[in-house]
């Protein structure tokens, strides 16, 4: 039996508090049993997902509209090139406009501020798919696959080698609701935005290896975020030296795991002994995406539902 709740989004990762976070888990954990064992699991019959992208995806297209398949109902995908937001329209006028034909709704765009216009006038559900600033879905999903590895993540230490980007910024705000800590190293000159950093739960290294000391995670991202590809050269030669590569993982914990994101290249920001090694974890990470988002998706519509169901 569900519990009627009003109306959330999910646009960044401080959206939730520890207890929301919690209950998700739980039912990815029972979904991804049942997806498992071929168990048929429909609550969102004739529920709508549109999915809306101004920025490529493969992971997020793929796990959301499979996901929203398997949970019984319907994804649509909608590029801005091929819709009037391409064309001008306004966000306001697209969330009024969007939300009165489906049930819930992922934006992947790029201003975080684009999507909490759209989620102003929305009448359901809006969870970011990425923003310049935010990637919570993908977070999320690592967090799950830290439980299911190793256990719960509070006390912990992450390391995060390179870019202060979308993916460092969701690392804090996760940090702060779970209790760990994050020991962040980021190349001169491409330091972290502090008006995005709203935790004391990390501390800084100039020496990426040092950051790596003692870490149970060791976590990183391509050095080139979408949107930033004109600056290529440039980034390259300024994170020579922040590769993850087998040294950095042996100041790390002995039971440390290794996570990205993806896609990744082999041979910038992470060597292949590395990824390709036994403590990366990447692949469950990646399919991952698909059972936390179907346990937020649930919960977003649904409320919280008996651990049994």
């Amino acid at each position: 039996m569900s519990i009627q709740k009003p109306i959330k989004h999910y646009l960044q990762f401080s959206d939730f508090t520890l207890a929301e976070y919690e209950y998700v888990i739980e039912r990815a954990h029972l979904i991804k049993r049942k997806f498992k064992n071929y168990e048929i699991y429909h609550p969102l019959i004739d529920r709508t997902l549109v999915m809306v992208f101004e920025k490529n995806s493969t992971r997020t297209r793929l796990s959301f509209e499979a996901g929203m398949h398997q949970l019984g109902g319907a994804a649509i995908y909608l590029n801005t090139r091929d819709s009037q937001l391409g064309r001008g329209e306004p966000v306001e006028d697209a969330g009024q406009v969007m939300s009165r034909m489906c049930d819930i709704i992922m934006v992947r765009t790029f201003g975080q501020d684009i999507i909490e216009r759209f989620a102003a006038n929305s009448r359901v559900p809006v969870i970011n798919g990425l923003t310049n600033e935010h990637h919570p879905c993908q977070v999320f999903a690592d967090i799950f696959t830290y439980y299911e590895h190793r256990g719960p993540i509070a006390g912990k230490t992450v390391a995060w080698i390179g870019d202060a980007n979308n993916m460092l910024y969701s690392w804090l705000q996760a940090a702060e609701v779970f209790g760990f800590h994050v020991n962040v190293s980021t190349p001169k000159g491409y330091d972290m935005d502090m008006s995005l950093v709203s935790t004391d739960r990390y501390t800084f290294f100039a020496n990426p290896s040092d950051a790596c000391e003692g870490a149970h995670l060791v976590n990183t991202d391509v050095w080139t975020s979408m949107g930033y590809e004109a600056e290529n050269a440039a980034r390259i030669a300024a994170f020579d030296g922040w590769i993850v590569d087998a040294a950095k993982m042996a100041r790390a914990a002995p039971d440390a795991l290794f996570m990205h994101c993806l896609p990744a290249h082999r041979g910038e920001e992470v060597a292949a002994e590395v990824i390709d090694g036994p403590q990366s974890v990447v692949w469950d990470e990646a399919e991952n995406r698909l059972h936390i988002q179907k346990a937020l998706i649930e919960y977003l519509l649904l409320g919280r539902l008996d651990s049994k169901e």
